[in-house]
């Protein structure tokens, strides 16, 4: 039986996505068996961040500076803008180094189920820097979902009144998948956005 302590950091990774009881146990059994390599150090960590974690005012990145690492960053192209719904979707993006603007989080998409509306997102902001100038093109790289596409359409919308190129990613066949495996709204997008062969 272990004690409340180890009980309490059993329950506490159990609630980290993906990680249920069992896997949680698993892992603090690890950290325990590598205090010196892997608890230490992960206990280090975890207070570095809490102590500097901030949300950047412009953009809505979550980093230890304010504002953060890509919006001061010169070498990024200030003119490309990427709006994502959440920060998650930002580090994905970036972590895949193929986009060279800045970025804008939303904190999430609307959806009249969960009551999130136009006020309860950060799309007053990206207007503003929309308006500021400098932005000659927006990326709405919204989720493939329902209330992805939904506000993907209404930021359409609210930005066509200014003198900027907005775009979307695009949506359709997944590299290495096969057709017999996909749904039908990817198989249908993906008919839709067919192009010719070069």
């Amino acid at each position: 039986m272990a004690s409340p302590e180890i009980d309490a950091l059993t329950q506490a990774l159990s609630r980290l996505p993906g990680l249920g009881p069992r896997s949680a146990r698993r892992a603090v059994l690890h950290l325990i068996k590598r205090r010196e390599t892997a608890l230490a150090p992960l206990l280090r960590a975890l207070a570095a961040v809490e102590e500097r974690l901030a949300t950047c005012g412009i953009c809505g990145n979550v980093d230890t500076t304010d504002p953060c690492a890509i919006c001061t960053d010169p070498r990024r192209d200030a003119r490309s803008l990427c709006v994502v719904e959440e920060v998650a979707d930002l580090w994905a993006l970036d972590r895949a180094r193929l986009f060279p603007g800045r970025f804008h989080v939303l904190g999430g998409r609307l959806s009249a189920l969960e009551g999130v509306r136009p006020e309860d997102l950060a799309i007053d902001a990206l207007l503003r820097r929309i308006e500021a100038g400098g932005v000659d093109e927006v990326v709405l790289a919204m989720n493939a979902t329902l209330e992805g596409q939904t506000t993907a359409h209404y930021l359409a919308e609210r930005i066509e009144r200014f003198p900027v190129r907005v775009t979307q990613l695009a949506h359709g066949l997944p590299v290495g998948g096969e057709l017999d495996y996909l749904d039908e709204g990817t198989l249908a997008q993906a008919l839709r956005a067919r192009r010719p062969v070069a």
